[in-house]
């Protein structure tokens, strides 16, 4: 047997065990992507470069919170705590995903990824184009964003 065919599937294997942790660990919540490989998206998210000359707007639950981007400032709102402002220098594009390290006032990082994945919030049908991982001082939250207008279904 091939070797690349033995590699190919211990790392399917590997990403699969991995995917059913995060799925039994994150409960309502969207799995978050692996480390050290693309987004858990279709095969053409590996190849798609996002679009981030357009506000998004990232959001989550348990505990709420949204996030937004507007070029390399971001606003971090969640209810209950000030308001976070940072400042990237710019986006690093790569596999379906981009990521900003940027920086508050007070010199706190505050790291963003968005993946390109079809993600829902687990509290309405609303489906988004991206998954969304927020990092700051210990705590990541884990949401999904849109480059468009948020429209709520109405029902």
């Amino acid at each position: 047997m091939d070797a690349n065919v033995i590699c190919g599937r211990r790392a399917r294997l590997k990403r699969g065990a991995a995917a059913l942790t995060a799925l039994a660990l994150a409960a309502c919540h969207p799995p978050p992507p692996q480390k050290d490989g693309p987004a858990p998206a279709a095969t053409a998210a590996a190849t798609t470069v996002l679009d981030v000359s357009k506000p998004i707007r990232a959001l989550g639950t348990e505990p709420f919170w949204n996030l937004d981007v507007k070029g390399t400032h971001f606003t971090l709102a969640r209810p209950g705590v000030a308001d976070v402002t940072a400042t990237a220098a710019g986006a690093e594009l790569q596999h379906g995903q981009a990521h900003w390290r940027a920086t508050t006032p007070d010199g706190k990082a505050l790291e963003v990824t968005l993946y390109v994945s079809n993600c829902s919030d687990g509290m309405s049908s609303k489906s988004y184009p991206m998954a969304a991982e927020v990092s700051l001082g210990g705590e990541t939250l884990h949401g999904c964003a849109t480059s468009g207008p948020i429209t709520w279904p109405r029902g």
